[in-house]
Order: structure tokens, then C-alpha cells, then sequence
């Protein structure tokens, strides 16, 4: 898990991402599928697509996830796990 503390601080919503505090939960899905998935699903549930421009790399090019946040200003990123190559083991 990591939690993000933001230097900036914004009056609104209790969780904006961009205030300190808990504002940025982020969890490790079972592949990229699933991070398609979710990233696909979140508008229909209430969640707005954050950097969607640079889906699934805003993270960086090695760096596989979906940005999400709620009605709240809570962000929730969901990371699927690097991709191995046919010479690493598993």
C-alpha cells in the first residue's frame, strides 16, 4: 500500500487529492486485464478517470495503472504487476 501526502493545500472536498492527508490508496490487481477492467467500469460506478491521456503509463513506462477518483476527491490506483520476459523466472 502507499499512502501520498500532497504539499498543496486546497479548500473542498475532504479527500482531494491534491490537500494533505489520506488521499491516495493504491492496490495491486492480479494483471493488466483486470486494470483494463476497472479503468473501463469506474465512470458507470461513480469514479472519474484520472490522466486518462496517459492510460495505463501516467505512473511511467514501466508502470502499468489505472488512476481513479470518487465523488469525494478520494484516489484509488490500481497497479498490475510487471510483465515478465520468456527469459526471467517467475
Amino acid at each position: 500500500m502507499v499512502v501520498e501526502q500532497s504539499s498543496a493545500v486546497r479548500p473542498g472536498l475532504p479527500y482531494d487529492r491534491l490537500r494533505p492527508g489520506l488521499n491516495h490508496l493504491a492496490v495491486h490487481a492480479p494483471d493488466r486485464g483486470t486494470v483494463d477492467r476497472i479503468q473501463a467500469a469506474g465512470p458507470a460506478n461513480g469514479w472519474q478517470r484520472l490522466f486518462a491521456d496517459r492510460y495505463p503509463h501516467a505512473g511511467g513506462a514501466e508502470h502499468y495503472a489505472a488512476y481513479l477518483a470518487d465523488t469525494a476527491g478520494f484516489e484509488v490506483e490500481v497497479v498490475a504487476p510487471a510483465e515478465r520476459g520468456p527469459d526471467l523466472e517467475a
